[in-house]
């Protein structure tokens, strides 16, 4: 059976010029992507590219390829296009991805309003990394994803792929009551390279961004801890075995000996973003879950702010207390 993805690799590397651009381009590894044509060329039993130089050309089966796989992959989303268009109504299965945190503080929302309005639409979730889910949805194993990436850290978009903002979160750095840098109004990076840090472990887009704070720091920060769950570096944090850098959506109320302390210069700050394919824009129930996410990102701002005056609270209480 003929890969869809492995076309679609085909096709970047058609565009770009060469494996690693495509593999940039699509969300891949390098080696992913040279895994997927080599899969092709054993299913079509023909060559498909040649080196030549630092980069690759097409064979002619190779262009080939590229131009009736092209179609075909237009075909392939007009079919999956149609059934969702069925009806006025959305219905029928709708793949949705998501990062941790937005199935911790968006998703749960949006299934419950779903479930009450849309009774005839069943979304399923798969909780995804970012670069994994625009890999997912470029290929067509999602039809919808929630994604972010830290301001400072790039995430590629294929060119097949719409996106839509939907607002932006921020991460505080969450310290031990009895730290002294929870009476600070907020921190910098010098102020908190020396401590013991729990963290994403290495290949995730949170990690990047860990990285991409100390960087041009000739002593980097001491990385004790590497959980992939935020609430397992909370707990951390709250028996001062370390501090983390916790983003603020899906965190939820935060035990009585953590402090969350602002982070500047810089700010850690994540758009969190929609993407889909163009071919799926007007696909119901792809429109449907675009306009109930833009509805309720509308009033995620103000538990942001929420979390910011429950620290100015306890910063102040904790100040009076200083003083009595």
């Amino acid at each position: 059976m003929i890969d869809l993805a492995a076309i679609d690799a085909l096709i970047a590397i058609s565009r770009t010029g060469t494996v690693h651009a495509a593999a940039n381009d699509l969300g891949f590894t390098p080696s992913a992507v040279s895994q997927q044509i080599k899969r092709l060329e054993r299913d079509l039993g023909a060559q498909l590219l040649d080196r030549e130089g630092r980069g690759v050309v097409l064979t002619a089966a190779g262009r080939r390829v590229v131009d009736e796989g092209a179609m075909l992959r237009k075909r392939v989303e007009e079919l999956r296009s149609g059934l969702h268009d069925a009806g006025t109504r959305p219905a029928g299965t709708l793949k949705l991805g998501a990062f941790s945190t937005a199935v911790r503080g968006i998703i749960p929302q949006l299934l419950a309003q779903v479930t009450s309005d849309f009774p005839e639409l069943r979304v399923t979730i798969t909780e995804f990394e970012p670069w994994d889910a625009v890999a997912a949805v470029a290929a067509g194993a999602l039809d919808i994803a929630l994604v972010h990436h830290w301001e400072g850290v790039g995430m590629a978009m294929p060119p097949s792929l719409c996106s839509e903002e939907l607002f932006r979160d921020v991460a505080d750095v969450l310290v031990h009551e009895d730290d002294p840098l929870a009476r600070s109004a907020f921190v910098t990076p010098e102020d908190v390279r020396d401590r013991t840090w729990a963290c994403t472990p290495d290949g995730t887009i949170c990690y990047e961004w860990f990285c991409h704070m100390f960087r041009g720091d000739p002593h980097p920060p001491r990385i004790d801890f590497r959980c992939l769950e935020f609430a397992s570096q909370v707990a951390l944090v709250e028996v001062g075995a370390a501090v983390a850098l916790v983003p603020r959506l899906g965190r939820g109320q935060l035990p009585a000996s953590v402090v969350a302390v602002p982070l500047r210069d810089p700010v850690p700050t994540r758009p969190i973003t929609l993407i889909w394919r163009a071919t799926m824009t007007e696909a119901p129930a792809v429109r449907t879950i675009r306009a109930l996410l833009t509805t309720s990102a509308a009033g995620l701002a103000p538990a942001a702010a929420a979390i910011t005056s429950d620290y100015s609270w306890r910063t102040n209480r904790s100040a009076a207390q200083r003083h009595r």
